[in-house]
């Protein structure tokens, strides 16, 4: 799996490239600033990329535009973002084409080996990766409006929260050690509550419910 990676503090860049190689992806390209990140991936064409928010020469949002840019023009392209802070604006930006194969992780996950490789992987597959804290934020946000959120019960609110991390049914169960007939419950009483169209397909429902939490931000 080829990966084109942007980060422009040497040591954290150089730690990634080592933590990915040693877990067999291939590094078609390191790289530090912006203007170097859209070459990268324009020309390529990595299995996924993994983008610090902020890059050289705006040390803004350049990252995460660089990233945008290059799914406009290559559509579902996977891209894992990388930020210091919680800035949902960069959640709903990568979530904005609802094609899937995106992620949003605080730095601080990266020195999980496990859950970042584990992330990495699931956004390369075309699945959707949000840090908790994230989704934290996005639900509690939501549920201090009067917004249909509040219909929830405690359980169904928290089968939503593990759904918009990107969790199947099965891994839901496992983690509230419930059964997964009971999790496919939950989750149809969400959407009804919630007037979502069910989906059978895991990575739209999760894109349907963020967008739905984000919606009228």
């Amino acid at each position: 799996m080829r990966v084109v990676l942007a980060e422009d503090l040497f040591l954290l860049r150089d730690g990634l490239v080592r933590l990915l190689e040693a877990h067999d992806f291939e590094i078609a390209a390191a790289v530090e600033t912006g203007p170097e990140l859209s070459r990268a991936l324009a020309g390529l064409e990595p299995d996924v990329a993994v983008v610090d928010v902020r890059l050289p020469p705006t040390h803004t949002d350049e990252g995460l535009q660089c990233a945008l840019e290059a799914r406009r023009a290559r559509p579902g392209l996977p891209v894992l973002v990388l930020s210091q802070h919680v800035e949902q604006l960069y959640a709903r930006e990568l979530l904005a084409d609802g094609t899937g194969g995106v992620g949003y992780l605080l730095k601080d996950r990266v020195f999980d080996a496990e859950q970042f490789v584990d992330a990495v992987r699931r956004v390369a597959a075309g699945g959707t990766v949000m840090d908790p804290q994230v989704i934290q934020q996005l639900l509690s946000r939501r549920a201090a409006a009067d917004r249909p959120l509040e219909r929830l019960t405690p359980r169904e609110l928290e089968v939503l929260e593990l759904m918009a991390q990107g969790r199947t049914n099965a891994a839901i169960a496992g983690r509230l050690v419930v059964t997964e007939r009971a999790i496919a419950k939950h989750t149809a009483n969400i959407f009804a509550k919630l007037s979502l169209e069910v989906s059978d397909d895991d990575n739209r429902r999760v894109l349907a419910v963020l967008a739905y939490l984000d919606h009228g931000r």
